[in-house]
């Protein structure tokens, strides 16, 4: 088992400091080791996130209903969805109602992107842990926010 202290040669002034630093750290580390397993297809973490939400959805969704779905909060949104339409992995639909509104589609292309993905053996970032461990850690993660 890793020791944060360790990792970055330092001492904290007290154990929630340490706690907070230790998460940041943690987090980045997750990203970076999530970054270079999308890298092999050609999206990014947060490109992944939007095609799952359209997925799970089921449905086209506007813009909106996408970005307040998001797992991390993105001002480029719009811009990951311009680069996952060029990629021919959504679609854009206007909304016959009003022309202001644009609905988001998953395509067909993107549906199979997702399913080769979840084909793709992922390494397990917490595999250290036991589900009593993962519970534990969703519960003080929430306690946190």
């Amino acid at each position: 088992m890793g020791d944060f202290a360790k990792d970055i040669n330092s001492k904290f002034e007290n154990n929630r400091v340490k706690a907070m630093l230790n998460i940041i750290y943690t987090a980045n580390w997750i990203m970076s080791t999530q970054n270079d397993f999308f890298k092999d297809f050609g999206i990014s973490q947060q490109q992944y996130n939007i095609l799952r939400i359209l997925k799970g959805a089921g449905e086209p969704l506007n813009v909106q209903t996408i970005k307040d779905r998001m797992i991390e909060r993105s001002p480029n949104a719009t811009r990951l969805m311009d680069k996952l339409c060029t990629k021919e992995l959504i679609e854009r639909l206007p909304c016959p109602n009003d022309r202001r509104v644009v609905h988001i589609n998953i395509t067909k292309q993107g549906l199979k992107l997702l399913d080769l993905i979840s084909k793709k053996d992922r390494k397990n970032l917490l595999e250290n842990l036991t589900e009593d461990e993962a519970t534990q850690l969703s519960y003080l993660l929430d306690k946190i926010r």
